[in-house]
């Protein structure tokens, strides 16, 4: 066999060395691709069971991507200022990555979010299940796909209760007159309008004070802020009518997200469902029986500090009040013009599709 000539040789040997200079320097290139840092937007704070579930998020994140994708969660609405309402606007734009937020948040920019806010119109967990997995659901994210956003999982903050200072709400004669706290939400206004009572646009800050002085007297939020804003130093009186509910959407800057490598994409969607899930059974943990409590101990070996809400309300005192069906349907007979007026604005095709979920 001939030798090789020196020549061939030098340019087999550059040939070897450059190959395996490129092998070795494509991850670095893709890990500068990524950003140092994924700003989260989240609405409460980090002792929030929303906030509990964001921090999950950002650590599954990191640990499925291998610590290519860190996420930091900017709790109380931080990188908003406050102005919740525009986290949709600011992550379609790409000046937020990413959020971790409220269907009644984001419905300013997707009104389609608020088949969710219809007043007595869901009422269950069952129901809400299957409008989350159902036509409605996907109409929602589709919405949100139109927008520049991404919608990777969701999440829950809960059904809402009523709390205040004066009397039990079993009945809506009971709300007559009562001045209580809402988020800025038209529907939420027009529903408590319809009721009978005064409905009062507050930040939290302004409400607590205003629930000392006397100068507002109720409010309505989930099991998961009532307990950690401890409610009971200002309200004696607690309804579980489970009126409307906010479900919580994981979702992303939707031309970053694209450009994500495949294999990034699903370890952050993985993330995003599998915080979810421990989200949810966070905000259900004893509303649901056990079920909500076994899947944070078998899946999560998570145990709650709290496992009964109800019993830990009445133990600081607070009148707990469950409606019947009968009670139930006095509330949604009388909010029955806010249905009406809502579906309108939704679209009947919408809540025709949720009630079709619903009815599976």
């Amino acid at each position: 066999m001939a030798p090789i000539r020196k020549p061939l040789l030098q340019g087999i040997v550059l040939a070897i060395a450059g190959i395996m200079l490129a092998v070795y320097c494509v991850p670095a290139v893709q890990a500068a691709n990524f950003k140092k840092e994924y700003k989260l937007q989240v609405n409460v704070g980090p002792s929030f069971y929303w906030g509990i579930g964001a921090n999950k998020f950002a650590d599954l994140a990191r640990e499925k991507t291998d610590g290519r994708i860190n996420i930091k969660p900017y709790f109380g609405s931080a990188l908003l200022k406050g102005a919740q309402l525009k986290s949709a606007q600011m992550v379609a734009k790409g000046v937020i990555d990413c959020a971790y937020e409220s269907t009644i948040n984001i419905s300013p920019v997707i009104p389609e979010a608020n088949v969710f806010h219809l007043p007595f119109f869901i009422n269950t967990f069952d129901n809400l299940d299957k409008m989350k997995a159902g036509q409605s659901g996907q109409t929602v994210f589709t919405a949100m796909g139109k927008v520049g956003l991404k919608p990777l999982a969701w999440a829950e903050n809960g059904f809402r209760q009523i709390t205040n200072s004066k009397r039990a709400i079993t009945s809506p004669a009971d709300l007559e007159g009562l001045r209580i706290r809402v988020v800025g939400n038209p529907l939420f206004m027009d529903t408590f309008r319809q009721l009978g009572a005064d409905p009062v646009n507050m930040n939290w800050g302004d409400a607590q004070t205003a629930f000392q002085q006397g100068v507002v007297d109720g409010q309505e939020n989930p099991v998961g802020v009532l307990i950690p804003v401890q409610i009971h130093q200002y309200h004696q009186h607690v309804t579980m009518w489970n009126y409307l509910v906010d479900p919580l959407i994981i979702y992303w800057n939707q031309k970053q997200w694209k450009a994500f490598p495949a294999d990034i994409q699903q370890a952050i969607q993985d993330a995003a469902r599998e915080s979810g899930r421990f989200e949810v059974a966070l905000c259900r943990a004893g509303l649901d029986g056990d079920k909500s409590l076994d899947v944070l101990k078998n899946e999560f070996n998570y145990t709650m500090e709290v496992p009964d809400p109800v019993k830990f309300m009445e133990s600081k005192g607070m009148t707990v009040s469950f409606l019947n069906d009968a009670q139930v349907k006095a509330f949604a007979d009388a909010t029955a013009p806010v249905l009406d007026k809502w579906t309108q604005e939704l679209g009947t095709d919408l809540v025709e599709k949720a009630r079709a979920d619903m009815a599976q």
